[in-house]
């Protein structure tokens, strides 16, 4: 039922003023708002219920297209386009701080990821406890690889911060993953433990301290600390679980335990386990990563590009995710597709249309040369692999996604230099490791790969 026009405007748990006078529409769009900070099953049902409760307010209708964008499907564009477009003549009358989020999503679907995260900054200066800015800012930072961001953002907003609040926890936790991404391991990983340490789940920090563990090479500890907290990200449908899965299977093949990974894939990331295309990305970057040991994971990327069957239409839009379906291509041996797919994501990335988008310089300046380097790796041009590969690793950065994820890169031009005429880049990349982390398993397999004695 509408409420009506004169209804009094309420406010959320932070004091930040509401766009609707509806008790029903705000509890739901609260229940929603958590939902996207914990995973914890879709956040749709309860933005629906919202709209219904009241078909004036625009903060469901722009909150339900954030939700498909994060996902970074461009199937779902379309669809946000709609909603934001529907929620266009609400926001006139909304609040200040509703219309910005408005126009953040806007630019988000328009590609302008660094303008929208613009817009979230200013809006949090004047509304720090605005746990959806904080939320959908890191994410964004995450896309972007804006590792600096991840960190200030929750930074400046904090000490605002009731530790009563239900959402604290899950804001400690954005501020772990930040301090994580900007190497400050012990700080990282006692906010993370802060963060889990009440009986709110809060997947996002385990995942961060899970973080700070594959960094330092703590595999044991990582395997140990994710196994602990299982019962609080691998239930009730959690959306972050495959995620947490992947990062099991780090700590697994950081050990060369690599019967425990073929189990762990065809358990947890393979087949109807995968519903997203974030999922896909996490099987294919671990599958990739066994194919580099010399494991024969052909089949199983056969069957991943069979349930998956990206589109072509798609390429380009992000630099990272294109990335990530040239190594599922590559490693099914499909030569000819990943030729094809390179050469849709360069003619989008030197498209003049798209200058605006913030993708398309990160597309053509890094993810075109990454790429470039793995089509020579897997055409056995080990030596063009590297020199293109170790041109382009100092702005992967850029590519979006964690250190963890862009390890892939290194572990790649570690199997390249192995093969290589010349293996210094190989060793140079294993002194950084071997400063890092202690000496594991994994790094002793590079080690004995490229000759170098420990």
């Amino acid at each position: 039922m509408t409420p009506p026009t004169d209804s009094p405007r309420l406010v959320d748990p932070r004091d930040n003023r509401l766009g609707t006078g509806s008790h029903e529409a705000a509890d739901r769009v609260e229940t929603a708002l958590w939902r996207m900070m914990s995973f914890f099953d879709s956040p749709l049902a309860d933005l629906d219920a919202a709209r219904a409760a009241d078909p004036g307010w625009a903060l469901p209708l722009v909150m339900r297209a954030g939700f498909l964008l994060s996902l970074t499907e461009p199937t779902h564009n379309a669809e946000a386009v709609r909603l934001l477009d529907e929620a266009e003549p609400l926001v006139a009358g909304a609040p200040v701080r509703e219309r910005t989020h408005f126009e953040a999503q806007r630019a988000v679907a328009d590609g302008r990821w660094r303008h929208a995260c613009s817009l979230w900054d200013e809006l949090l200066l004047e509304h720090p406890r605005d746990a959806l800015a904080l939320q959908w800012a890191q994410l964004w930072d995450y896309i972007r690889g804006d590792a600096i961001g991840l960190r200030q953002r929750p930074a400046r907003a904090l000490p605002e911060w009731s530790e009563a609040d239900p959402l604290f926890p899950y804001v400690l936790g954005l501020y772990a993953f930040g301090l994580e991404e900007n190497n400050l391991y012990p700080q990282a990983e006692d906010a993370g433990r802060r963060a889990v340490a009440g009986d709110a789940r809060v997947p996002w920090a385990v995942h961060a301290v899970a973080h700070v563990m594959e960094m330092q090479g703590r595999f044991e500890d990582g395997t140990a600390w994710l196994r602990l907290h299982q019962p609080g990200w691998a239930e009730d449908g959690n959306g972050f679980a495959a995620h947490l899965w992947w990062h099991m299977g780090l700590f697994r093949l950081e050990a060369l335990d690599v019967p425990g990974v073929q189990r762990l894939i065809d358990a947890h990331l393979s087949g109807p386990a995968l519903q997203t295309l974030l999922q896909r990305l996490d099987a294919a970057a671990l599958l990739w990563r066994m194919h580099l040991l010399g494991v024969d994971v052909g089949a199983r990327f056969v069957e991943l590009l069979r349930d998956w069957q990206p589109n072509d239409e798609d390429a380009g839009h992000s630099a990272f995710n294109d990335l990530h379906v040239l190594v599922a291509l590559l490693g099914a041996d499909e030569l000819m597709r990943a030729e094809s797919w390179v050469a849709r994501c360069a003619a989008r990335a030197m498209a003049p249309e798209d200058a605006r988008r913030s993708n398309h310089a990160t597309a053509r300046e890094v993810g075109l040369p990454l790429m470039r380097g793995l089509l020579a790796f897997a055409h056995g041009d080990a030596d063009a692999a590297v020199s293109t590969l170790h041109a382009a690793r100092p702005q992967a950065a850029r590519l979006g996604g964690s250190h963890a994820q862009r390890d892939l890169i290194d572990q790649t031009l570690l199997a390249a230099s192995a093969r290589a005429s010349h293996r210094h880049v190989g060793r140079a990349l294993l002194n950084e490791r071997r400063l890092a982390k202690p000496l594991t398993p994994l790094t002793r397999h590079w080690a004995e790969q490229l000759g170098v004695a420990l």
